[in-house]
């Protein structure tokens, strides 16, 4: 629908929210089939660490991991196809060879990557046993109270919006236990016209127990602070905070304010506890400084 296959009466429709219309007469043309196995690109990459079992890449914003709907070239599979040449795990099988766990593509930072499934098998049981460090940096509207905390929800796909998640009751038996550990790091501004002590935003770090899609985005938004630049989970003027009319470091980020600035394990051969820590990139970093200024 958003490459224009969709039309309702001869124009196009490009709306995947759209509801049919009655009496409309719809034409899809079927696109071109996509092939199954991925090419390797010649994309660049930031690699922290590499040797025969893994390699540990610090994303950028916009890439995204694996292929998938909308994005069947040009994700970080196909980065390392080219780089790694045939040393990746067929665990993932041949859409997602070596990818033991994703982070979203608006989202940056520090990601591993098995080369061989003796690799995969062993970092993917540290993510199962919750033993591996995760820790994301966020920026905030608001702060969360208290300043320090536990989110422990059940999370699924929403019912109204199959592109987002949603947190269910906890007794409900459907979706998954997703855990977030918060504390917040800074905070900026002061909200006009509310207590003492309402920020206008917060830097708040966020220690993953477990790694459900869209965990730290949807927690955030749940506790009524959400990411700074979501525009799935946050308020639809996402360029503005309270009382102030306009960021350009917001109103340019074109993404959520969200980075993976460490991720810790035991390496699957050597069994060497390794940790790796990335600072927040370009965009994230004039952020961090206009807040500082409110």
């Amino acid at each position: 629908m958003e490459g224009g296959a969709l039309a309702l009466d001869g124009a196009a429709l490009t709306d995947p929210s759209a509801k049919v219309r009655e009496g409309g007469r719809y034409t899809l043309v079927m696109p071109a089939l996509q092939p199954a196995i991925p090419k390797p690109e010649n994309i660049p990459l930031d690699i922290l660490h590499e040797d025969d079992d893994l390699i540990v890449i610090n994303k950028p914003a916009g890439l995204t991991v694996h292929p998938g709907a909308g994005a069947w070239t040009g994700t970080l599979v196909h980065a390392l196809l080219y780089h790694c040449k045939d040393s990746l795990s067929g665990i993932g099988g041949v859409e997602r060879p070596g990818i033991v766990h994703r982070i979203d593509k608006d989202t940056s930072g520090v990601l591993v990557v098995a080369k061989n499934d003796l690799a995969h098998r062993y970092l993917s049981k540290q993510f199962a046993r919750h033993s591996v460090e995760r820790a994301y940096l966020a920026f905030t509207r608001g702060a969360p109270r208290p300043r320090e905390g536990v989110v422990e929800t059940r999370l699924a796909r929403s019912a109204r919006d199959r592109v987002k998640m949603a947190v269910l009751k906890w007794e409900s038996e459907a979706g998954k236990e997703a855990i977030t550990h918060y504390q917040v790091q800074e905070t900026y501004g002061q909200e006009a016209k509310a207590p003492i002590g309402t920020p206008l935003a917060a830097l708040v770090e966020c220690r993953l127990e477990t790694g459900r899609t869209h965990q730290i985005r949807v927690h955030m938004e749940h506790l009524g602070h959400a990411l700074i630049g979501d525009r799935l989970y946050g308020p639809q003027r996402t360029s503005q905070l309270k009382g102030v009319p306009d960021l350009p470091e917001i109103r340019t980020l074109g993404r959520q304010a969200l980075h993976a600035a460490v991720l810790g394990f035991v390496h699957p051969t050597t069994r060497e506890e390794m940790v790796f820590e990335t600072p927040l990139p370009d965009d994230l970093t004039a952020l961090h400084s206009a807040l500082k200024a409110l």
